[in-house]
């Protein structure tokens, strides 16, 4: 069923880290849904994998390599978007990374801080600016961020993710606040644990067993169930609804803290 944003149902947008996971998800249940979806990501192989999946479904998307912490790569993505279609009714800035194993701060490399820092957080900000700047012209426009349960509670040695997808969250609700009367939606989802390729390299089968234990539900999410909250917050069925950070658990975030979390 097509899923209308911005009044159209063929919309115009963008998915940043879609080449797996969440962004992959996203990517291909919006373009099951009749958008237009350019798939960006870093690694090249896996951005055409999407784009494969995606046709293959029937849906229509491109795939352009792009790495979210270099803004002249970010402003050339929106730009050709909007060169090519002369809109951009939607974003889901999904690009992010997890520092690697669990360390207090003093015992974190800059090196590490730097490189979290500089894609989940300072590439969220570097596309949205290069967003909102053409949905400001344009006078229409939806967002949505991923953040993370970690952006409202911590998880004990991962300061610069925790750090990082809080900032995240002040960035949305900056964002929602200075363009709501501009016409522009953004929001944030805020996952907890998901079964994806990147919980998998960065956890035991240990791990994921204990986590899945405190967790209400019993399971890790799915990434199909974080897109389907991306692309209610993205599509007109949340017209009236900006600056939220809506939270797709199991439950984890009102649950007492599972070991070694606070």
């Amino acid at each position: 069923m097509s899923t209308a944003i911005n009044g159209r149902s063929d919309p115009v947008g963008l998915v940043t880290g879609a080449g797996s996971g969440i962004g992959r998800a996203s990517a291909r249940l919006l373009a099951g849904n009749g958008a237009q979806v350019v798939v960006a990501d870093v690694n090249e192989r896996s951005g055409d994998e999407t784009v494969d999946l995606i046709r293959a479904e029937g849906g229509s998307a491109k795939f352009v390599q792009c790495d979210v912490s270099n803004g002249e790569q970010i402003a050339a993505l929106v730009s050709g978007i909007v060169a090519e279609h002369g809109r951009l009714d939607f974003a889901h800035n999904n690009a992010g990374i997890l520092p690697g194993g669990n360390r207090a701060i003093d015992e974190l490399d800059e090196s590490t801080w730097r490189r979290v820092v500089e894609i989940n957080f300072t590439g969220v900000w570097l596309s949205l600016k290069y967003e909102l700047a053409a949905m400001r012209q344009q006078g229409f426009g939806a967002i949505v961020n991923t953040a993370s349960v970690c952006g409202d509670r911590v998880t004990a040695g991962s300061s610069p993710y925790n750090a990082t997808k809080h900032a995240v969250i002040g960035l949305t609700k900056e964002s929602a606040t200075d363009f709501a009367r501009l016409g522009v939606r953004v929001n944030a989802v805020c996952p907890g644990y998901v079964d994806t390729p990147l919980t998998a390299q960065a956890t035991t089968p240990t791990d994921r067993t204990r986590i899945a234990e405190s967790i209400p539900f019993g399971r890790f999410a799915t990434a199909d169930e974080i897109a389907e909250a991306v692309a209610w917050l993205l599509s007109d069925a949340a017209s009236y609804v900006t600056g939220h950070s809506l939270v797709v658990d199991g439950g984890l975030a009102v649950s007492i803290a599972a070991p070694g979390q606070t």
